[in-house]
């Protein structure tokens, strides 16, 4: 492709917009009461915090169309956005009232997120589609790196990288694409585990109040393997599936497990070993009882399955020292779960645990690509607003098509959201002139269909 022509450019038309896709995603927000929700439970102080019902939406509306900076909330302000779109705020306006924010704050609008997942999962069915059969839960944190010494509470984490740590637990089922259920901004120097029980706790009742009445399997790898956490998933009444650290009472189970025991699987996809430095595509799979934490008083004492995938080590000289021949010959990772699925069954699905990680990634790629204020408390809202923009991206995804449905958020942003419009009135009616040959047109059509005329009729 190659320019044909000599151009000049003027930015003179006050009736364009740049996300026309906009306009229903904001309407299946005041559908779902986003802006209820903030004006009934947020109650931040001073001017600053006032007309929040405005701001926050607006916050939401700039990271669903890409915004990842404060700065960046500009997009709301441009060429004919005042038109379809009331209560537009200037950057700078959004940026005193996330600092105005204090940690009760950010819990209250921990609490709009929760609802508005639910709100959006009683409206679009397709959200959690079976998890009135079964749901997991996965749980993960991440490093968002920072710069310079300003921003509060940055430190050196796991990673080795300063800056914040953001827990996450996602929501998703055997037909749905992942949704955040819960979020919590962490200093940098924080353990994974630190703060995981209570967020266990609450993502749990948010999957039960969107709809997850069946199995919930909360899923996580060994830095949450603790008797808190797996306290946290009993009480809330789901089920456990987490990676299991090879400690001396690990290995002792796995040593007695016997030869024919072994069941050989066949991997769908190849996965890289990267302490291996190779491709693995088959390996075995067993199981044994086990009672974990027993360093701790007998009633806190967790007996349940230990399910062990080995993969044969091509080098052996990376085994520990001091293991026995059959540890030295296979590469293990167990897996400590009250699954009711078979061996391979469970097994299976704690692989899919890697899918928060695409929800991260997802996220890394939009509203956290930074963490924009100094203020501590002002970025942890701003993880909040985060997941609220997330999980309306993927709920209009559900809407438009199929394939939108598990795409990832950029596919969405691009096909769907920031899709460029003329505004024109005919007819004392407004009307989007979207451009012709549009590839995701009919996807598009359907999202505005459903999303904006059942808002306009609710209004």
């Amino acid at each position: 492709m190659r320019v044909s022509h000599s151009f000049s450019a003027d930015f003179d038309d006050p009736n364009l917009v740049s996300a026309a896709g906009l306009v229903p995603v904001m309407d299946l927000a005041q559908e779902t009461g986003l802006h209820e929700l903030v004006a009934d439970r947020l109650t931040v102080p001073g001017p600053a915090g006032s007309n929040a019902a405005a701001k926050v939406p607006a916050l939401v509306a700039g990271m669903v169309a890409g915004a990842d900076s404060i700065t960046d909330m500009g997009l709301l302000r441009h060429g004919g956005m005042s038109r379809p779109f009331t209560a537009g705020r200037a950057p700078t306006t959004l940026g005193t009232h996330l600092r105005a924010y204090t940690f009760g704050h950010v819990r209250q609008l921990d609490a709009v997120a929760s609802r508005l997942l639910a709100n959006l999962a009683d409206r679009v069915p397709g959200v959690v589609a079976g998890a009135d059969q079964v749901a997991y839960l996965d749980v993960d944190d991440t490093i968002r790196a920072t710069h310079g010494y300003a921003k509060q509470g940055t430190g050196y984490g796991y990673s080795g990288v300063r800056g914040l740590n953001a827990q996450l637990a996602t929501l998703s089922t055997p037909t749905a694409a992942p949704v955040v259920a819960a979020t919590r901004l962490r200093r940098g120097s924080a353990a994974s585990a630190h703060g995981a029980p209570r967020l266990i706790g609450e993502a749990i009742a948010t999957a039960r109040r969107a709809g997850a009445t069946g199995t919930i399997t909360v899923r996580a790898d060994s830095a949450y393997y603790n008797r808190d956490v797996v306290a946290a998933v009993q009480t809330g009444g789901a089920r456990f599936s987490i990676t299991a650290r090879m400690d001396p009472a690990v290995t002792a189970a796995i040593s007695r497990i016997p030869e024919e025991s072994w069941t050989a699987i066949q991997y769908p996809n190849a996965i890289f070993d990267e302490e291996e430095g190779r491709w693995i595509s088959d390996a075995e799979v067993a199981e044994v009882p086990y009672t974990a934490f027993t360093s701790r008083r007998k009633a806190e004492h967790v007996t349940a399955r230990l399910i062990v995938r080995r993969v044969r080590r091509l080098n052996p000289s990376t085994a520990p020292a001091g293991q026995d021949e059959l540890l030295t010959a296979y590469r293990h990772h167990a897996v400590f779960t009250d699954s009711p699925l078979s061996t391979l069954e469970a097994e299976a699905s704690h692989r899919d645990h890697a899918i928060v990680e695409q929800v991260i990634a997802d996220l890394k790629n939009g509203p956290l690509t930074h963490l924009p204020s100094g203020v501590f408390t002002a970025n942890a809202a701003w993880l909040v607003c985060a997941a609220m923009a997330f999980n309306l991206t993927r709920a209009a995804g559900v809407i438009a098509s199929t394939t939108h449905a598990r795409a990832r958020t950029a596919t969405i942003r691009t096909q769907l959201i920031q899709v460029p419009a003329r505004i024109a009135n005919h007819a004392r009616r407004w009307r989007l002139h979207l451009p012709t040959h549009w590839p995701w047109r009919t996807a598009w059509e359907n999202l505005f269909e459903r999303a904006h005329r059942t808002a306009t009729a609710i209004a």
